[in-house]
């Protein structure tokens, strides 16, 4: 981001007269993004980075983006109901559900949230039983504790973290005052 802006900067407004380039200094949301995709007759499917690469050459007058192939639906298969026990195996296509909250809080403790270390267990450990999930549930906790990349999708959480790392003593309104004036100005 400059700070070598000559005159202050406001971002414009999101209209079809924007150019792509214009549109990617700024910040907007993705109901933002996909108002505009509407208004202009393309598709507002899709993430934050699909609609914006979408609209940015349309803006251009390039033509569409080849479309990312879909991702493969996860096949749901049987869930689990209760009662389920440690020996209980975890089906293909399992979601974190209430019937595992429940198993796992109990197995535990109240301390029990599906985090991503469990959300990926459950998702890619079918054939295993509910007690290795327990057993994978406290090899975890150290990785756990420390501080976890987020995605460069979630700039609003990113920009939280490295705010409050600057201002360990900021308030809560500080850092959304801060939020508010940088996504108001330009990216370069």
């Amino acid at each position: 981001m400059s700070t070598n802006m000559n005159a202050e900067e406001s971002r414009p407004a999101l209209t079809p007269a924007l150019t792509g380039a214009e549109l990617l200094r700024w910040y907007w949301t993705l109901a933002e993004l996909g108002a505009l995709a509407r208004e202009m007759g393309l598709s507002a499917g899709g993430g934050k980075a699909a609609v914006t690469t979408r609209l940015a050459a349309a803006l251009d007058g390039l033509p569409a983006p080849a479309a990312a192939a879909p991702a493969a639906r996860r096949r749901t298969g049987r869930q689990l109901a209760a009662p389920v026990d440690g020996a209980t195996v975890i089906p293909q296509g399992q979601r974190c559900s209430q019937v595992l909250r429940e198993y796992f809080v109990r197995e535990i403790g109240p301390g029990f949230h599906f985090d991503a270390f469990m959300r990926e267990y459950v998702a890619q450990h079918a054939g295993h039983t509910l007690a290795e999930a327990v057993a994978h549930w406290h090899t975890t906790r150290a990785q756990a504790a420390e501080p976890q990349e987020v995605g460069a999708q979630f700039e609003f959480n990113r920009f939280l973290r490295a705010w409050h790392a600057r201002h360990p003593d900021g308030a809560r309104s500080e850092a959304l005052a801060a939020w508010q004036a940088h996504r108001a100005r330009p990216r370069d």
